[in-house]
């Protein structure tokens, strides 16, 4: 979600990052990020916390803005760092000129941190490897500006809050019900809380080492909003991956690491008696630093790619928002009856006088849909029969928002518009002010009924109505008639043609006419049913052309467009989740081999980004270089960028499962590039699974009793 503003000048400059011009949403392309949702903390590759948007966070609050580490009259030479795990980080540096006696670095300074839910330990460590006895002064500064996160988010420099010393031996801060202590073993030699420092005298032999350790420790004092999951096991198996291409081996289990450190919990679970006994509803957080928390179109996007690992994270992303499931018709909020909500903060998000969002917002055309899309996914995965069925009553009010509120206009399409003059201009997932645009560059004039909605909404009520039918409630005929009557629409509205052969426009704009930017939409469209066979084959070869295709995934917006831009969030740039959509989408229309190229831009991709794919970079594709350039100010570690492995895995193999028809199937087309290989942890009904691909292409699955594997 696109939230960059312009605020004023409200802070102390001494506060906030050189580097970060004042109102400008600050990059973290190059930051180190560990996380524990609802925690997480940002640094400089070097370990130093002290720019722009560096800091430990805790639940959309920044509770330390520094923590530096120096030694008086040593520089410091940075040698390496990075993550050690997703909420795990090291750092080494070179205490340059101290103790040495040959040319050979004498003494080490070697940082470690550990991000755990409300705390951030650092731990300090010198080691004296040189001959000759040191002495030396470490001093370590820390401050917060206990800002909120759109304020960080909008570059904006807030003041630094007056420390405290707290028992003689920590820091304490606080501010609007957050407290914030940090505390070291052992107790420093000097602390200055006025200046947050804390300085040890440090003399060490030849062969000796030092280490302090530090604890930072965050709260609200009216709990946490979604708390982290407790100890135990996850919501989804642990797949391991061994084949050809260990680029691939490496995404998924960077992916699954990150997923793990994501996870958020409701606290209204123990009101639900659809949740199983002794269990806690979990759901994917969005990404950090910005999305930190509960939203429904990424939160339900990433548990659909996840479900070949199981059901539990879908169960409960999609009870979590049915417990929130719109009641009411509340302008301000975007709030109606039966639709699934955009996001959820601790409080409003004012990020300027025309832009704020409350802390429940209904602002999304897509959620809805996407809800029953995974309600119904899951059951034919296995969800259990009991718990799809307490979900219905949701099913039906989520399928009568469709009918009686997305179709506002009465023309028969899902469309938006925001009504309040201070939310999403966009409502759909390219929500940024400048994502729905003509070919020539016009930006489209809303109520907008985009291409990728009317395609959910397809599979939506033809999934809704398969439901109904299984167990015995009215309404399927009537919700698979309003199917195809919206496919029928589609095709006699949408598809417009330009020097290169049809295709659908991107949205229908307030007057109803096509909005033709050619874009990664397409993607969206195939295998849900909306297109037929002739349909889904041109968007197949559009999808492959080099304008969209850039080599290292999908571009949002054709390079040929007016207006396009390499660095555009939704203009130009490439979302891995779009392009892992996309590859699905191919091999459930039949078009495997168009799907290949696509997953192996993400391989290469991948490697750029160390195996953690963030959530967009820049589309200047593979005839620029090698590598891919960052979105600067990319969330990284998204969720559904993760959870595209799991996403382009299931379509490398062909794996669909329907376990009410006691079937699964698995059909490898591209898989055979990454063959040999072999994947165990899926699970299907609950019981485990295991892929083999043999070199020859044959195929052998350890499939649960009671299912009939189809391969092909």
């Amino acid at each position: 979600m696109d939230t960059t503003v312009k605020p004023q000048d409200t802070g102390d400059p001494e506060s906030a990052a050189a580097d970060t011009p004042q109102g400008l949403q600050p990059f973290l392309h190059d930051a180190v990020v560990t996380l524990c949702a609802p925690s997480f903390a940002l640094s400089r590759p070097d370990g130093q916390i002290e720019h722009g948007v560096d800091g430990f966070f805790h639940g959309d609050v920044r509770a330390l803005s520094r923590l530096t580490v120096a030694v008086d009259g040593v520089p410091l030479a940075p040698v390496t760092g990075g993550l050690g795990g997703a909420d795990r980080a090291g750092f080494r540096a070179i205490l340059r000129g101290l103790g040495e006696s040959t040319a050979d670095p004498a003494v080490e300074l070697h940082r470690r941190r550990t991000v755990t839910a409300g705390r951030l330990t650092e731990e300090f460590t010198v080691v004296n490897a040189g001959r000759r006895h040191v002495a030396c002064r470490l001093t370590i500064t820390a401050g917060t500006d206990l800002a909120p996160m759109e304020r960080v988010k909008s570059g904006d420099r807030s003041a630094l809050v007056p420390a405290r010393a707290a028992d003689g031996a920590a820091l304490a801060w606080s501010r609007d019900a957050v407290s914030v202590r940090l505390a070291a073993e052992p107790a420093a030699d000097r602390l200055d809380a006025e200046a947050g420092r804390l300085a040890y005298d440090i003399e060490l032999d030849p062969g000796a080492g030092w280490t302090a350790t530090l604890h930072c420790t965050a709260a609200h004092t009216d709990g946490d909003q979604f708390p982290a999951p407790p100890a135990g096991p996850l919501p989804w198996r642990i797949p391991a991956l061994r084949s050809a291409d260990h680029r691939f081996d490496q995404w998924l289990r960077q992916s699954v690491a990150d997923l793990d450190r994501l996870r958020l919990t409701d606290p209204r679970s123990d009101e639900d008696r659809a949740v199983p006994d002794g269990r806690v509803d979990q759901f994917l957080a969005a990404g950090a630093p910005w999305f930190l928390t509960l939203f429904g179109r990424d939160s339900l996007w990433a548990a659909r790619m996840l479900l070949p690992l199981g059901t539990e994270l879908a169960a409960g992303t999609l009870r979590t928002l049915a417990r929130r499931q719109g009641a009411v018709v509340d302008p301000a909020t975007e709030e109606q009856p039966g639709k699934i909500l955009h996001e959820v903060r601790r409080g409003t998000q004012e990020f300027a006088d025309t832009f704020a969002l409350p802390p429940v917002y209904y602002g999304t055309v897509d959620a809805t849909p996407l809800w029953i899309t995974l309600l119904h996914d899951a059951w034919r995965w296995g969800l259990p029969p009991e718990q799809v069925e307490r979900l219905l009553p949701h099913t039906e009010s989520a399928l009568a928002w469709m009918r009686d509120h997305g179709d506002a206009g009465g023309d028969g399409f899902l469309k938006y518009v925001d009504l309040t003059g201070r939310g999403l201009a966009n409502q759909g997932w390219k929500d940024s002010g400048d994502a729905v645009r003509h070919q020539d560059g016009r930006l489209a004039s809303a109520p907008i009924a985009l291409c990728e909605v009317q395609a959910y909404a397809y599979e939506a009520a033809r999934g809704g109505a398969a439901l109904l039918r299984a167990f015995g409630r009215p309404g399927a005929d009537a919700w698979e008639e309003w199917a195809e009557r919206l496919a029928t629409r589609f095709r006699e509205r949408f598809w417009v043609e330009d020097a290169d052969g049809p295709y659908p426009a991107l949205a229908l704009d307030r007057d109803g006419r096509p909005v033709d930017a050619v874009t990664s939409g397409f993607g969206h469209l195939l295998g849900t049913g909306l297109l037929n066979q002739e349909e889904s084959a041109l968007l197949a070869a559009r999808l492959t052309r080099p304008d969209l295709d850039s080599g290292h995934g999908l571009r949002t917006l054709s390079s040929a467009a007016t207006g396009f831009n390499a660095y555009g969030y939704h203009i130009g740039s490439i979302w891995p989740h779009d392009t892992a959509i996309a590859v699905h989408g191919l091999v459930r229309a039949g078009f495997a081999e168009a799907a290949a190229p696509l997953a192996a831009g993400l391989l290469t991709a991948s490697t750029a980004f160390d195996a953690r794919l963030p959530e967009l970079f820049a589309g200047h594709g593979d005839q620029a270089g090698a590598r891919p350039a960052p979105y600067p100010a990319s969330c990284r570690p998204q969720a559904w960028a993760a959870a595209s492995s799991v996403h382009v895995l299931r379509a490398a193999l062909g794996l669909d499962a329907d376990v009410p028809g006691g079937t699964i199937t698995v059909a490898p087309g591209f898989a055979r590039s990454f063959g040999p290989l072999t994947v165990t942890g899926l699970e299907v009904g609950g019981e485990g699974l295991d892929i083999t691909l043999a070199a020859d292409g044959t195929v052998r699955t350890g499939a649960p009793e009671g299912l009939r594997v189809l391969t092909g």
